[in-house]
């Protein structure tokens, strides 16, 4: 009798604790979720940072260029727009990493927390900490993947000038060994990020950009915007041959050969990502007959040394080089953020070739004032150094960019999880089972891209080598992910089951 009334107080005794702990970590909970929202209101109210377009040679903000911010975007914001703003890292390829890796470091700080606290059960959940951790690892992976790799809704510009038109002259379709995309898909690429006209740029092969230029000029696709047909060119240094015809060849051919016979065709030479290093002195391209250089290049980091920015911008404008922004697009990486504005009036009246013309004219012939490289800029500028710690400096500017219905999403979203989250993890998805889902769900995901990425291989063999070498990576990875997941799911969740059915 005695015994029983001591197990039953001892029970009672533990439900109080846990209501009680339970009662704590809602309170906390809502702390939480009142100092999140009161801080976003604060950032993005009193001390806003307004994304706009700079000019890359001036440093100062161009006032003809806004930004168009997708309804899905504003509808999803708290899951969109932190991948979206991670996506435009100055130096993406570092920052990303780094990103990912503190919320794999919080997890297990805050995951630790509670296994040191729940006494009873420290042994159990410490067991599970280890176990999650593979899974997390491979569900930030495939964020990873999913942020590169996977056009999201982002801001677009919008171009009020009354005679500019907006242009890349450097990217890559799957028809260049270091492409991802198809020539259809860079065309609604461009036309989803307000382009007048672009460049395809394929390293050694222009011959496919000009059969898809011939089926636009026939009519079998629209017009705006203006497909036009150019090569990169790989030899003491990256160039954009632009403006090229079918007859073209470049290669076994040296420097001045092919700078001579790209201007004896009517086209132009830019020298690309000179100030990555690897080419020869900017004097020597000068002499050889190149008309300019990429001031700027996002094809990696969005900035590269100012020093070497102020030394570049020197050499060509006493040489009266053309300067010009290289967008380098591979159909991965950092979403769209740097356009060239050409002044070319009444441009919506000119046929075909005149469009073409007018293109080159301005390029061959300038000046530089008729040219315009635009930098998107949500972000004041930070050099690459010291970098473990910038994810949070730049989670604070990317409250600051927020505008009111941005704002809004998140508070939405933030109370619609505070007065819900207990219903969906009691209901629909219980944390234990919600990591394993999305396990899984990445899983999915990278196996899935592998596939695709395998078929279209195939389908442009002997061009693109990206599709090959990725399902390489990508296709174990998510292998492994889903045979480590499945392998949780039934020690976690089956086999006791199927031992007590046994019994």
């Amino acid at each position: 009798m005695f015994w029983t009334f001591r197990v039953l107080a001892n029970g009672k005794s533990r439900n109080h604790s846990n209501k009680n702990k339970y009662m704590e970590r809602t309170r906390i909970q809502k702390f939480a979720v009142v100092v999140l929202i009161l801080s976003i209101t604060l950032l993005a109210t009193f001390f806003p940072f307004q994304i706009h377009f700079e000019n890359a040679l001036s440093l100062k903000p161009e006032s003809d260029y806004t930004i168009k911010i997708e309804f899905w975007r504003i509808l999803f914001e708290p899951f969109l727009g932190p991948l979206l703003y991670a996506n435009r890292s100055l130096y993406a390829l570092e920052e990303l990493p780094m990103i990912l890796l503190w919320i794999l470091i919080l997890h297990v700080f805050f995951y630790g927390i509670g296994t040191f606290k729940s006494v009873g059960n420290r042994k159990k959940k410490g067991l599970e900490l280890l176990v999650n951790l593979p899974l997390i690892a491979g569900i930030l992976f495939a964020v990873f993947v999913l942020i590169l790799f996977i056009p999201l809704p982002n801001n677009t510009i919008v171009n009020n000038s009354k005679d500019t038109i907006l242009v890349t002259t450097h990217a890559h379709t799957e028809f260049s060994h270091d492409g991802l995309i198809s020539q259809e898909n860079m065309w609604k690429w461009h036309k989803r990020n307000g382009f007048d006209a672009f460049f395809i740029t394929d390293h050694a092969n222009h011959r496919k950009t000009w059969e898809f230029a011939q089926d636009q000029k026939k009519g079998k696709f629209p017009m705006d915007p203006l497909v036009m047909i150019g090569e990169e060119y790989s030899a003491s240094n990256h160039m954009s041959l632009l403006g090229l015809n079918n007859s073209f060849e470049t290669r076994g051919m040296a420097d001045k050969t092919v700078i001579d016979s790209v201007h004896h065709h009517g086209g132009v030479v830019i020298i690309n990502h000179w100030f990555d290093g690897k080419g020869k002195e900017k004097e020597l391209y000068h002499e050889l007959g190149a008309d300019g250089f990429e001031i700027e290049n996002s094809g990696k980091d969005l900035y590269y040394d100012r020093k070497i920015f102020e030394e570049l911008r020197t050499f060509c404008e006493e040489n009266e080089l053309l300067m010009i922004g290289g967008l380098d697009f591979h159909g991965y990486g950092r979403l769209c953020s740097l356009y060239n504005g050409l002044v070319i009036p009444n441009w919506d009246n000119l046929d075909y070739n005149s469009k073409q013309l007018a293109v080159l004219d301005v390029l061959k012939n300038g000046p530089q004032e008729k040219i315009k490289t635009l930098l998107y800029k949500d972000r004041p500028f930070y050099p690459k150094t010291n970098l473990f710690l910038r994810p949070f400096v730049n989670a604070v500017h990317y409250f600051r960019t927020l505008n009111l219905y941005q704002v809004f999403s998140w508070i939405f979203w933030l109370l619609v999880f505070q007065f819900l989250g207990k219903a969906i993890k009691k209901t629909l998805v219980p944390p234990r089972t919600g990591i394993l889902i999305l396990g899984m769900v990445s899983a999915f995901f990278l196996i899935g891209l592998t596939i695709l990425y395998y078929f279209r291989g195939v389908t442009v063999e002997g061009y693109s080598e990206l599709y090959w070498e990725y399902s390489v990576v990508l296709g174990p990875i998510g292998l492994a992910l889903c045979l480590y997941a499945s392998g949780v799911i039934y020690f976690r969740f089956f086999k006791n089951r199927s031992k007590a059915i046994s019994r």
